[in-house]
């Protein structure tokens, strides 16, 4: 299965945050979501937790 990668410096942030999440799909969705809420001040809903979901990148191969 290909692990999967929340970066927050994909996305606009006032706070320049820098915070990367990776691991299986459903985990890195939980963990970016709480950050998300936690960090952000987002509201966790359907909606954010579809946007962190499309946001999602394969991780790359470290050699």
């Amino acid at each position: 299965m290909t692990r999967k990668v929340a970066d927050c410096r994909n996305t606009p942030s006032v706070s320049g945050c820098t915070l990367t999440i990776s691991g299986e799909e459903e985990e890195v969705v939980r963990a970016a979501v709480e950050h998300a809420v936690s960090v952000h001040e987002h509201t966790d809903s359907p909606e954010l937790r579809q946007m962190v979901r499309d946001s999602l990148q394969d991780e790359k191969a470290h050699v």
